[in-house]
């Protein structure tokens, strides 16, 4: 059995009882990072077998893997933080597992996303999430014009280096329109900030962020 095993995105303690039970069930832990993952066995005296699994060696350990599976073992896959699969990797393993008809289960547990929609104060009951806004000006400014024509609120994850030219962007684009920059969630320095674009560009002009970054833009309604 592959077990897709969501963890913390801050907090340890928001880790779930039955993700701590299959961590010390399992016989490996396939992970992201396995210094990032190791620390957080240690925290809770989980001793298991780790290996790598990411972006590049995700194809060559991807069948790896199956094999075990197909041979028995349950293995647990998990990421830095959150649910693999979700801008993470773990999307080619699960579909491999459905190519062969080989049983695995999602561990589900705390997503920045829903924890950045809920504390933005936006309307919740729809929104589209796009993952990472892209590195290239051309293509982060038609994701944001997508966003802004949109009745739902649209939700990205953003680098901090890149923070301030993007609300620029949505200073230009959206400028009436509410933005909320989720920062650090669950973290002993947690921040929601909410506001139009310009007014969060002087605050992060005068405080460059640091730490994980949710950015959720307002819908424009119905």
């Amino acid at each position: 059995m592959l077990y897709v095993v969501a963890t913390p995105i801050g907090n340890l303690h928001d880790i779930t009882l039955r993700a701590l039970e299959t961590l010390k069930a399992v016989g490996l832990v396939a992970a992201e990072d396995t210094r990032h993952s190791g620390n957080l066995l240690r925290h809770f005296e989980i001793r298991k077998p780790l290996v790598s699994y990411h972006e590049h060696n995700e194809a060559r350990r991807t069948a790896e893997l199956i094999e075990r599976l197909a041979a028995g073992e349950d293995i647990a896959l998990i990421t830095d933080a959150g649910m693999p699969g979700l801008s993470d990797p773990g999307a080619r393993l699960i579909l491999e597992c459905i190519a062969r008809d080989l049983p695995f289960t999602i561990v589900p547990g705390v997503s920045a996303i829903t924890t950045a929609l809920v504390g933005s104060g936006f309307d919740l009951a729809r929104f589209c999430y796009r993952g990472f806004l892209p590195v290239k000006s051309g293509q982060r400014l038609r994701e944001l014009t997508a966003a802004a024509e949109r009745a739902e609120t649209t939700v990205f994850f953003e680098s901090p280096y890149r923070l301030t030219k993007t609300l620029a962007a949505c200073a230009e684009l959206i400028p009436e329109r509410r933005l909320c920059v989720a920062r650090e969630l669950t973290k002993k320095f947690e921040e929601f900030r909410r506001g139009t674009a310009a007014e969060l560009l002087a605050h992060y002009t005068a405080h460059p962020p640091k730490g994980e970054i949710t950015l959720l833009v307002e819908g424009e309604g119905p």
